[in-house]
Formats: structure tokens, sequence, C-alpha cells
């Protein structure tokens, strides 16, 4: 999906994340669908409200600023995730119980971990652009992960 050779001149069809932004923590390393965001600061309520929903092969994008303070998603959550078709969850901060997570059958791309609980005071917002690691998550736009990166793109792609 990009051109051949690459001209850094040329439009992408993709966008591609920063290198080595994230760490692979859910049981399943390679994941894509349409994206769903949430923006927060170290609160998770609609992080939880999301994936309480039919997730339909979707991708929970949650930008919590880059927050190392606390853990937006636990075990519990990532298995909501999971028993409701979510494909994958890409956090711009943290998750805990990363082993129980790792047990799981999703995918879970976050900065680090962190053992402290999120607050629930700010909801944060729902279905939003957001942005980092070098890319904008638009609601409605696909993503593509594995071990290897993150690539985002406005049209669904042909694996």
């Amino acid at each position: 999906h990009m051109p051949d050779p690459v001209d850094v001149m040329v439009p992408r069809k993709v966008a591609v994340c920063e290198p080595g932004y994230f760490n692979d923590y859910g049981g399943k390393l390679r994941f894509h669908g349409k994206i769903s965001t949430v923006l927060c600061f170290e609160n998770n309520p609609h992080v939880r409200a999301a994936l309480e929903e039919k997730g339909e092969g979707r991708v929970l994008v949650v930008d919590a600023g880059a927050s190392k303070r606390c853990a937006l998603l636990g075990d519990f959550l990532a298995e909501t995730g999971t028993k409701n078709g979510w494909s994958g969850i890409i956090i711009n901060g943290c998750c805990r119980d990363s082993e129980e997570i790792g047990k799981l059958d999703i995918g879970v791309k976050t900065i680090g971990t962190h053992p402290l609980k999120s607050s629930k005071r700010d909801k944060g917002m729902r279905d939003v652009p957001v942005s980092f690691a070098g890319v904008t998550f638009k609601p409605g736009s696909y993503v593509y992960a594995d071990m290897d990166g993150v690539l985002v793109s406005d049209e669904k792609l042909e694996l």
C-alpha cells in the first residue's frame, strides 16, 4: 500500500505510527478493524462504556495523553472487549494485569504497564479524532497492527 519505489513526495494511502512507540500485551499480536476512539486523561469511564458495546471487529483507540501514572485497561475490561467482539485496543497510556491480558484473544498495544487503576472522575470524549505516535486516528478509518507496528488508513485495505 506504498508507492513503489517509496517516494516521500507521493501521498501515501497509509500513515505509519512512530516505530517502537507501543508494546504488545494482548494474546492476539495481529489485529485490524474500523476505528472507534476515546480521548481521556487518567480516567476510563468511556473506555469501559465502549468495550461494553458490541465491537463488531472494531479497534478501540484511546488517547490518554501518554500518561504513565495509572492504567486505563485491566484484565476485566480487556476480557469484556474480547467477549463483545472487539478486535483490539490501542492506548496512548498504560494497562495493568498484563499477564492475564496476554491470555486473551484480543490485541492490546500500550506504551507501558502500571499497577494503579485510573480514576472515574472525568469521562473524556468519545469518537473524536485523536493524534499520537505521529498519526491521527479518525473514527471510521481503519487501523492495522502487528508486532512490526501500526498503520492507519482512511479506507479499508485488502490484506
